[in-house]
């Protein structure tokens, strides 16, 4: 692609205001670079796989959750519906299918060795999906999401053995607890 093709790429990709400060900041080089494919370390930056829900109440707890945990920039992630609940359910199979080939290119890709499952409370997927609103059921919600948590964490380490499964549950204000599996 020749660089006045480029230019104009990234003035409609970024708007015309924005391309013109980030132009007047580094130049036409700086800008280009920035729209360039990045080259990912592909072996040993990444540690695990993230499946979290679309609810944009909790982005930034989510990432917060995840740096907490020492995992700034060294996972990949995976949004859906539900996030556990999307994985498995049999209302939107493209949603399982979508999880399980990611899943896939996470361990062939970057080799990750862990995938963290985190739910939440008052989810409208699981709404949705079940039919109940759970949230005005506090003891019956976490049930239900441990349930739902477990039987994915179940269905991984059953065709990856190798990997570690770990399953949250955050609430609306971002404090995550950790959901085991019954002993």
């Amino acid at each position: 692609m020749c660089q006045s093709h480029q230019i104009e790429l990234a003035t409609t990709q970024l708007g015309r205001r924005r391309f013109v400060q980030l132009a007047t900041l580094g130049g036409s080089a700086a800008l280009l670079g920035s729209f360039l494919p990045a080259t990912a370390d592909a072996a040993g930056g990444t540690d695990a796989l993230l499946l979290s829900c679309m609810d944009y109440r909790l982005v930034d707890e989510t990432e917060a959750f995840m740096a907490g945990r020492g995992m700034k920039n060294k996972y990949d992630h995976i949004v859906l519906a539900g996030a556990s609940l999307g994985a498995i359910t049999s209302k939107f199979p493209a949603w399982n299918q979508a999880f399980w080939e990611h899943l896939d290119v996470a361990i062939s890709l970057h080799h990750i060795h862990k995938v963290m499952i985190l739910d939440h409370r008052d989810c409208g997927a699981y709404k949705v999906v079940l039919g109940e609103d759970f949230g005005k059921l506090p003891e019956k919600e976490t049930q239900v999401h441990a349930e739902t948590l477990m039987a994915l964490r179940k269905q991984i380490l059953a065709k990856y053995p190798q990997l570690q499964v770990e399953t949250y549950l955050m609430a609306l204000d971002g404090s995550v607890q950790q959901v085991l599996p019954k002993a």
